[in-house]
């Protein structure tokens, strides 16, 4: 296995044009998600840097730039906000946002995390766009509440709009016209963040000198910061170093999905994960906000002809020489800027798309990405990821549920028997019940089975055809003993036909089988009937 995936120099001119195109994206997103997660722009700038350098080395897509985004921006925001007065603490929890990552992937979870429900995505990355927004539009007026949640910022508004500094506002407009506007024949050669960026920079120089500005950066390479440790915050940072990390799992398997399509190539999901980890490990560890794969930048980088590993680490590269140097020329970039630029990107992630079909939706789903986006804006992210998965789960089991048991179908119900078959029931219809059941059975579906199979004296023996189930969960397993020991009580012979090899396995562990005669098991239905028709004509002549 190659220490670096995909890494191959047959390819280098296109993945150093790919690497630096990226890397002229970047700069000023990343300046933008720096100032906007609290943290400065220099830890945006240096997320972009650190992370896409190993994230390309360690990773398993070997087209995709990673670096500060959207989602994980917002997410460090809350963090920063928490720990206002412990900095420490925050980039710890980036550290260990990026341990669980790299746990995640050792443990190959990457197919795991593929599986949290479109509505739930849907409604979080929604919610994360509406909060991009919200808390960019005091900047936008030139005002500044740092550290001030969506809630306080709505609020704040009409007075910011009272005292809206008007420089600000025209730089702020002036960006979102160049952002949206830009014919896309500039576009293709020019990306228009780092249009808005020079022309808003130049035009805050020239005309419009009231607009706030950026200020003194320091440059040169970050200070290492020593992780912390708050024994009694400890299980609030553990909570944010998940949902970091879930976040920014299930950011970068998503833009290592659209490379796929891209390049028709197949990334490794856990290789991916445990590079994203490291990334952020040492992204946390020199004061750098996290980040996760970015797919407007590894689209830009796969048209401009990137395909290797190299192109992520030029890109990286080539953001550390512009830190170098930038920081006299950053100085003078205005935050109304930055709020235009990072409006576009808030716009961008809310899922307009799955908002256009709603009215066509299952109901449920809707329901969910609903109460998602409304627990992300206003109350918590954890709690909105959490909410949302335990609801669509609980969903999924009942709708699993509900189709399992529609698969307990009674004799009666029109089951395909042989004549054979048909014969001996038809001669003895009024002493045997018999129940087939198919499919996987799980918990979901126990104590519906328990009702739905009905046991009655009306009838001397009860057959459960298990024929055609596939697999069986232990509250399964348990509801099928508590039926046969409720038709054992009553009086009647229980019957088990076909146990596949697993589920004889899981039935034969729990001793669910003990319950009855060891003879009263048969692989097939027509050799259970025969023994059945014998067993009640051979009662019969007794009674005789």
């Amino acid at each position: 296995m190659k220490i670096v995936h995909g890494l191959t120099f047959d390819n280098i001119r296109g993945d150093i044009f790919g690497g630096l195109t990226a890397a002229v994206v970047a700069l000023p997103l990343a300046l933008a998600f720096g100032v906007a997660s609290g943290a400065g722009p220099m830890a945006g700038l240096y997320g972009a840097i650190i992370l896409g350098f190993f994230a390309a080395l360690f990773g398993g897509t070997p087209s995709q730039i990673s670096g500060p985004t959207g989602p994980m921006t917002v997410v460090m925001a809350v963090i920063i906000a928490n720990y206002i007065d412990q900095p420490a603490l925050a980039f710890t929890v980036v550290i260990m946002g990026g341990a669980f990552q790299v746990m995640f992937g050792m443990l190959r979870l990457g197919r795991y995390i593929n599986l949290v429900p479109f509505p739930v995505i849907s409604g979080f990355m929604s919610g994360i766009g509406c909060i991009i927004i919200a808390l960019q539009l005091a900047p936008m007026l030139g005002q500044s509440h740092p550290g001030a949640g969506v809630v306080a910022s709505l609020m704040a508004l009409p007075g910011d709009i009272a005292i809206a500094n008007w420089h600000a506002v025209g730089i702020a407009g002036m960006t979102l016209a160049i952002v949206y506007l830009t014919p896309k024949k500039i576009q293709r050669l020019v990306p228009t963040p780092l249009i808005a960026l020079i022309v808003g920079t130049v035009a805050v120089w020239m005309f419009f000198s009231g607009a706030p500005v950026l200020g003194e950066i320091p440059t040169g390479f970050p200070k290492l910061q020593m992780p912390a440790l708050d024994w009694v915050v400890l299980t609030d940072m553990v909570g944010s170093a998940l949902v970091l990390a879930l976040l920014g799992s299930i950011d970068s398997l998503l833009t290592s999905l659209v490379a796929d399509g891209i390049t028709r190539t197949h990334h490794e999901s856990d290789r991916e994960l445990f590079g994203q980890g490291i990334g952020n490990m040492l992204a946390g560890l020199f004061g750098a906000i996290p980040g996760a794969g970015a797919t407007m930048r590894t689209v830009v980088n796969v048209r401009a002809g990137g395909k290797t590993p190299i192109s992520g680490v030029v890109h990286a590269l080539v953001l550390l020489a512009i830190v170098m140097g930038l920081g006299p020329l950053a100085a003078h970039i205005p935050y109304a800027v930055l709020a235009g630029i990072l409006i576009k990107v808030g716009i961008d992630i809310i899922d307009w798309g799955y908002l256009k079909r709603m009215h066509g939706a299952p109901r449920a789903g809707v329901i969910i990405m609903l109460v998602v986006l409304g627990l992300t804006v206003f109350v918590d992210l954890i709690v909105a990821v959490s909410v949302g998965i335990v609801a669509a789960s609980l969903l999924f089991v009942k709708r699993m549920s509900d189709l399992q048991l529609e698969n307990v179908r009674s004799g009666s119900d029109g089951l395909p028997y042989d004549a054979a078959e048909q014969e001996i029931l038809d001669r003895h219809a009024d002493d045997i019940m018999i129940y087939h059941i198919s499919g996987p059975m799980n918990f979901g579906a126990a104590k519906g089975m328990v009702k739905q199979i009905a046991v009655s004296t009306d009838f001397k023996v009860l057959i459960l055809d298990l024929t055609d189930v596939t697999f069986i969960d232990t509250s399964a397993s348990m509801a099928i003993e508590n039926i046969m020991i409720n038709a054992a009580e009553q009086g009647l012979q229980v019957i088990l036909i076909g146990l596949q090899a697993r589920v004889k396995e899981t039935l034969n562990r729990l001793g669910v089988t003990k319950v009855i005669p060891a003879d009263h098991t048969f692989d097939t239905r027509l050799d259970a009937l025969v023994y059945t028709a014998g067993l009640l004509e051979q009662a019969a002549r007794k009674e005789d």
